[in-house]
């Protein structure tokens, strides 16, 4: 019978072609080289089962079980099939593997009509032979209330409602629209322009409570009245598109927060038709789950939605094993990815 070769700092170093004392740094979150290489490091280390000493105390500390645990099965239920949830998913289940259990994703179906319905759903694909669930967010509210009610451990990767006993992780949107703020206030900008629904998803009204509150902070009360952004549903894409060409267009604003995912891009197609050069003509901070591509430079916060999957991770893992602690609600906060769309604003 062969035996597994030790992992050591020095094996991830040879692979990767680093020093042993790059991959310390980097195992260790210490400056000193780009987020590519960390990750590459971290990415490895996991791969190979390699743990730092404070790996192994924080998971101790922390009271989850990994050695010689009983491996157990969750499901993770999502709503609608977007890169968010794939990063969600993937932290979750990649962090569970490592602790030694399994995780079966399910789709839930977009018309549900009722509890009802929903029970027998939720009945006819095992849900209740699974030893927790994650519930992520975009979720119908209604749906989330009834699974939130079921009787097994929970973990919510979404901003918890009122009143609901319920572990629950997020990347911490307000904290991020915050960081947008301070960004664009200290570039020289006060005309902003906030381009998102604000009602339909609570992650959606937290982040324009938040763009009010920095408003007020930084001494910019008129920029709380929803009146005067693009606030409304896109689910007519075409009127939502008029909407943001005459703000635009206006002459009044020197700078847009696209506050929802995917929003950035359509941002670009408006100033592009309206002849106006980002960030020449236009300051712009994007709120993307990751790295647009087309759009490498959009400045932007970093939200943390992998993070927020291997946390939940944690946080079930802990909730099964230690059943009286209190609940936890923890969010996640990034840095601030300058990027190359922020101009100061000539005084």
């Amino acid at each position: 019978m062969s035996i597994r070769k030790q992992v050591t700092l020095q094996t991830i170093a040879d692979e990767l072609g680093l020093t042993i004392h790059t991959v310390s740094k980097a195992l260790r979150g210490l400056p000193g080289m780009s987020e590519t290489t960390r990750k590459a490091v971290a990415d490895l280390a996991r791969e190979l089962g390699y743990r730092t000493k404070e790996q192994e105390a924080g998971i101790a500390a922390e009271r989850i079980p990994w050695a010689g645990a009983k491996p157990r099965r969750f499901a993770m239920l999502t709503f609608g099939d977007s890169v968010f949830h794939q990063l969600q998913l993937e932290g979750v289940r990649v962090r569970l593997n490592e602790l030694g259990h399994s995780l079966y994703p399910l789709l839930m179906p977009v018309e549900m009509d009722g509890v009802d319905e929903l029970r027998l759903w939720l009945d006819n694909n095992g849900l209740f032979f699974a030893d927790g669930l994650f519930l992520t967010a975009v979720i119908p509210e209604w749906m989330e209330a009834v699974l939130l009610e079921l009787p097994m451990p929970k973990v919510l990767i979404n901003y918890p409602p009122d009143v609901t006993a319920v572990d629950s992780v997020i990347w911490d949107v307000e904290f991020a629209i915050h960081q947008s703020m301070e960004a664009l206030h200290r570039a020289g900008h006060r005309d902003i322009l906030y381009i998102g629904e604000i009602s339909r998803l609570r992650g959606f009204r937290l982040r324009w409570s938040a763009f009010a509150a920095a408003a007020d902070r930084l001494g910019l009360p008129d920029l709380a009245d929803p009146a005067e952004h693009v606030t409304g549903s896109f689910s007519d894409r075409a009127a939502w598109m008029e909407e943001i060409s005459a703000k635009l267009g206006s002459g009044r604003y020197t700078a847009a927060i696209a506050a929802i995912p995917g929003v950035a891009e359509w941002v670009y197609v408006a100033s592009g038709f309206l002849k106006l050069r980002i960030p020449e003509d236009l300051t712009l901070v994007g709120m993307e789950n990751e790295a647009n591509p087309r759009y490498a430079g959009t400045s932007r916060p970093l939200l943390l939605v992998r993070e927020a999957g291997e946390r939940a991770a944690e946080l079930m893992l802990r909730r099964i094993a230690n059943p009286l602690l209190p609940y936890e609600q923890v969010r996640l906060r990034g840095a601030f990815h300058p990027g190359e769309t922020i101009l100061p604003r000539e005084p």
